[in-house]
Order: structure tokens, then sequence, then C-alpha cells
């Protein structure tokens, strides 16, 4: 059975005109994924699915052919389809992918930056902060998210974006990791900071640098965490 939260992530892309439906299905599919309602190793529940987007089979699996080609579904002819299952020999590879583009977001957003990008970073930093100093790991993850996000637009690149975003949403399903890590959220906001001053300075080299370590040292946590964790059921299996 579907986790109760389908109905808000249903409405919220539904709500997006923007979207062609197949785009709204992919969209939608995808995030559910990516926030773990729709569970590693699940099994797609179709006519459910189709009964909440609205829509007939024939576009679903449509759909979900294209998060097939994604990697975040495995199609099983006459079996339906399940959500890949976690795997965390996949954790370093995607991580090793990550740092070359943090290196270039590093050297372009440097360059490129203007007021209104540093502006946004560093409102984006303070809630980091706010987070932190609260306690508030999984408000601190979704803001670390919306932090390198941004940071990955600011190069003005569409397809260095796109890229990037398809790795942070295949390494976001394993937040998990490192959400129940304290010790590492405080790291990651120090870390944080070197960013934030490397960008205001607009030193393209000391940025990349900051970034790769950055990327690196989350590499080693969530790697670390995931040789501890290889019986979570959150990995879940093949059904």
């Amino acid at each position: 059975m579907v986790n109760h939260n389908l109905d808000g992530a249903v409405e919220k892309v539904i709500a997006n005109s923007e979207f062609t439906l197949h785009e709204n299905l992919v969209a939608g599919l995808r995030q559910l994924v990516i926030d773990g309602v729709l569970a590693s190793g699940q099994r797609i529940p179709e006519a459910e699915l189709c009964q909440r987007f609205g829509v007939s089979r024939t576009p679903l699996r449509e759909a979900l052919k294209v998060l097939g080609a994604q990697g975040l579904m495995q199609l099983r002819p006459n079996r339906g389809a399940i959500v890949t299952p976690l795997d965390p020999g996949d954790i370093l590879p995607i991580f090793e992918v990550k740092g070359a583009l943090e290196r270039l977001i590093g050297l372009s957003a440097a360059e490129r930056a203007n007021d209104m990008d540093i502006d946004a970073m560093s409102a984006l930093h303070l809630e980091l902060g706010a987070a932190l100093q609260k306690g508030d790991i999984r408000q601190y993850t979704e803001l670390n998210y919306a932090f390198h996000k941004r940071l990955s637009q600011i190069p003005r690149n569409a397809h260095l974006r796109q890229s990037y975003d398809d790795l942070q949403q295949r390494i976001w399903r394993y937040r998990f990791l490192v959400n129940e890590s304290f010790s590492r959220v405080a790291d990651s906001f120090a870390e944080h900071e070197q960013i934030m001053i490397a960008l205001r300075a607009r030193t393209p080299l000391d940025l990349a640098a900051r970034l790769e370590s950055h990327n690196a040292r989350t590499c080693e946590a969530m790697t670390d965490a995931a040789r501890g964790a290889a019986q979570d059921p959150r990995f879940g299996a093949i059904a």
C-alpha cells in the first residue's frame, strides 16, 4: 500500500500546469521514489497510482519506462515494476561523478555569480545554521539539498544543472544514512562556511576545491554509515 504522503505529492505535481500529462507523471513518480513514499524494492501499485493520478495504465507505464531508463525503476516482464533497491555499492560511483561536477560548478559559479546569487546563497546558509542550532536534522537535510541545487544554477548551464540534479536525486535516496548523524551535519555546516567564503570572494579554484572536499567527506560519511547499515530494511530487496 502506498504511503499516505502520496496525496500531497500528487497534488503538488498536478498543480504545475506547465507540465504535460507525461511530464507530470514522470515528475510525480520520481518524487515519490526520491522521498521514499515508494520504498526501495517496493512493487509499483499500478491500479492505485492510476486512480490517484487520474490516468490509465498506458501513460503510467510509459512514465515507468522513463524512470526505468533513469535507474529508479526496474521493469520486470509479466511481474510488474519495482522501485530499484538501494545498493550501498552505488554510493561511491555516484559521488565520484558528482565530485567532477562539483568542481565544474565551483569554477563556473565563482566567475558568474551576481549579487542576487550571493544573497540567495547567504539566505539559505543562514537557514541551515538555524536548523542546525535547533537540532532539526531533517530540515537541515532538506535545506542542504536546496543549497546545492541553488549553487548549481549559478553557472547558468542547463546541461550541467540537469546532470547535477540527476545525481543529487539519486543520492537523496540514501539521505537516511547521514540524517541520523548529528556530528556529520555539524561538520557539513562548517564546510558550507568555507564554501560561502570562497563564493563571496569569487575565487574559482578555492571554491572548486572546497566543493570537491565537501563532496568527498560526505561520500566518506555515507559510505561508512552504509557499511553499518547493510541490514537496514530501508535498503529493501527485490520482491
